[in-house]
């Protein structure tokens, strides 16, 4: 995941600075010192190298604080990377902090970092709490006017000593929602900004709520096995009574094997106070809204009837205020599936309540881009957000994510891909701007030989995620470390463009790599895009450009997803062969579907699909029907995805040690090797 080397020569041959990577604008940003160089065969700019950083833990601060100190960050690390921000403690404190190998100090009091660098501050932009999405369209005028953005609280305090910063631009009362405020700012700040990334961030996130279930609820009812096919669906009598005492009573709904992902399933509920109805609904309906107290990231689905459901560790709770005097406060719940439902008064915390965030605002300020957060699901926000991509070049970055979930996933990217840009997952990665100016040391896996060609049932498992940035700083970090990981082997999807935007994050996977362990391309190359939904006339131009990142990093067998209209397709003919001809690929990995199968697409590309697993009882099952269907002439080639959020590599050497000799475990260059032999095809493409 990292590597970035070049000569000295060649360096100042090609470099040019942030101001002449802008687009035309009309009003042009002033110039910066020529600190972060931005080439124009590179996806994404390197900044000056990191030496001494100060640091602030800002994990616990309030979210208008890393509102603010994220802003500076980006004003003061555009020159050279000098502020690190503690945001995260999910892969240690002080994990990658160690791994930059710079002198650092801890300040115990976050506004000295303020202190420290005031006088590289011109002012502040003060956003309006009751439009929230001002909050992005102030960072983008903070990364423009070497500005901090704050909110009106804190703007007081910064006008006063020791700060003494200005109010450069007050945004309250400017406008009216979210469309409103984009509009203003796509048509005054876009031509000032750069065109060459786009951001895409909430304006604010939920507040952290503790894991796991509220020590004051008490667990009513619960699904023991795991049930995935609604063979349990019933209407479910829930006593509620011994909740009565105080204002409220507080239902609970959560999933009971969180690492499965399939979890309480909701259609109706009927909630009764000795006797009499006082709440009946279904999920999505207007009805439901009066009682939904917090969704926390739950989601709908029209089949069955309409439900509401809550997989892994999300959950959904609902509040119901029986009339004063109730004895007796009853619920009858249609649902099924993995259920695990509880109950109290006490009233909880609640993801509905939001606050500023921090993470990616110091990469946006740095690099004077426009931030914006726009609903595709809406027609006059997707035709905003059309406007905007149609503004800037093929193979241009989207940084950050969408809204709406697994919906807005799946219409935002195809919606990028129809205008040629390719989406970084990237709103919670962290200290970018510091990252980046960290530098590459090309160090790609060595090729490891494939075993004979024999009658097994060939297996290769793929860790799933790998082209978010975040999850390559997060997540990944805490798989790397487990202990069983080099035990079996493993292919883990990356991020090519890690080599630009964090070399030390590469760096770290690549050089403690073991032989079974092979970094290869996440969706669907050097970005995540749908390549059917790419227009003809760039994609092959687009792989040849990138393809140098797959090369020096390694990934060079991609994993692919391919959807139009939120549906999984197949690799048409000519994107396949743009893969063949640009990407020099021996096989490639396609979708996540719920079954497994290789097949030659024009007759040279072997393309295996992916079958998801969650569990290690899913590969268990999966394989065994493999060897109960396979009659043992030739090879068979199985392909799993391991879904990163629930899976281990401990899980995984208990899954090779279930196996018997008929299986063989390989990596993906293997894999595809012996595909390629089977089928008759030549070793290299």
């Amino acid at each position: 995941m990292i590597r970035k080397v070049a000569t000295a020569g060649l360096a100042l041959a090609l470099v040019c600075t942030l101001s002449l990577s802008f687009g035309a604008a009309a009003e042009p940003a002033e110039p910066q010192a020529a600190s972060i160089t931005w080439p124009k065969q590179q996806a994404l700019p390197s900044f000056a190298k990191v030496k001494r950083l100060e640091v602030a833990d800002v994990y616990d601060a309030p979210g208008d604080i890393k509102l603010l100190l994220a802003t500076l960050q980006g004003i003061v690390n555009r020159t050279e990377p000098r502020i690190y921000l503690i945001e995260n403690r999910e892969e240690g404190k002080f994990a990658w902090l160690n791994e930059l190998d710079v002198p650092y100090k801890v300040r115990d009091n976050y506004w000295d970092i303020l202190k420290r660098f005031k006088s590289e501050v011109r002012g502040v932009i003060v956003y309006d709490p009751e439009v929230p999405d001002s909050i992005n369209v102030a960072t983008t005028l903070a990364g423009l006017n070497d500005a901090v953005a704050a909110s009106p609280e804190l703007a007081q305090k910064l006008a006063a000593a020791p700060y003494n910063l200005k109010t450069i631009e007050d945004l309250r009362g400017k406008f009216k929602d979210r469309l409103d405020a984009y509009t203003w700012q796509y048509e005054h700040l876009w031509p000032r900004t750069t065109h060459r990334m786009l951001i895409g961030l909430s304006p604010d996130t939920s507040i952290r709520i503790p894991s796991g279930i509220p020590s004051s609820f008490r667990t009513i009812a619960e699904e023991k096995t795991q049930e995935r096919e609604a063979k349990n669906r019933d209407t479910y009598e829930l006593d509620l009574s011994p909740f009565l005492g105080d204002e409220s009573v507080y239902l609970r709904f959560d999933d009971a094997f969180p690492q499965d992902g399939w979890g309480p399933a909701v259609h109706e509920v009927t909630v009764r106070a000795d006797g009499q109805i006082i709440a009946q609904f279904v999920p999505g309906t207007p009805e439901e809204e009066p009682f939904l107290y917090d969704r926390n990231n739950s989601q709908l689905s029209a089949g069955s009837g309409g439900h509401r459901f809550a997989d892994n560790n999300r959950y959904f709770v609902y509040r119901f205020t029986p009339p004063a005097g109730t004895a007796s406060l009853t619920a009858s719940v249609d649902m099924w599936n993995q259920f695990k439902v509880s109950a109290g008064s006490e009233q909880p915390l609640s993801s509905e309540q939001k606050e500023p965030y921090g993470y990616l605002r110091d990469y946006a300020v740095a690099n004077k881009a426009m931030v914006f957060w726009l609903d595709v699901g809406d027609p006059e926000q997707k035709a905003l957000f059309e406007r905007i991509l149609s503004d800037v070049e093929p193979g241009t970055p989207y940084l950050g994510w969408f809204s709406n979930d697994v919906a807005g996933e799946f219409n935002g990217v195809e919606i990028a891909s129809n205008h040629g840009v390719y989406v970084l997952a990237a709103d919670w990665f962290s200290n970018m701007t510091v990252f980046s100016g960290t530098r590459a040391a090309a160090n790609p896996a060595k090729p490891v030989k494939a075993p004979k060609l024999q009658n097994k049932i060939y297996v290769t498992l793929t860790f799933s995620e790998g082209d978010n940035f975040q999850y390559n700083q997060h997540r990944l970090r805490i798989l790397w470390d487990d202990p069983s990981r080099g035990k079996v082997p493993i292919n883990w999807t990356s991020n090519p463009l890690l080599h630009d935007g964090a070399p030390a994050i590469l760096n770290y996977y690549q050089s403690t790599a073991t032989a079974n362990d092979l970094l290869i391309a996440g969706p669907s190359g050097a970005g995540y895009f749908y390549p059917d939904a790419w227009p003809e006339s760039s994609f092959a131009a687009f792989l040849k450009r990138t393809y140098p990142y797959l090369k020096k990093t390694g990934m060079t067998i991609p994993y692919v997803l391919n959807r139009i209209a939120e549906q999984n397709v197949p690799l048409s003919e000519a994107k396949a062969d743009a893969y063949i001809n640009e990407y020099n690929v021996p096989g490639l990995f396609l979708s996540w579907e719920g079954r497994y199968g290789v097949e030659l697409v024009n007759g040279k590309l072997p393309v295996s699909t992916i079958q998801g697993i969650s569990t290690v009882q899913d590969g268990q099952n999966i394989l065994a029907q493999a060897k109960a269907n396979w009659d043992g002439q030739s090879p068979l080639f199985v392909s799993l995805g391991l879904l990163a959020w629930s899976m281990t590599p401990t899980d995984v050497a208990a899954l090779a040690e279930s196996l018997g000799d008929e299986y063989e475990i390989v990596r993906a260059d293997q894999y595809f090797s012996l595909i390629r032999q089977a089928y008759g095809l030549p070793a290299k493409p």
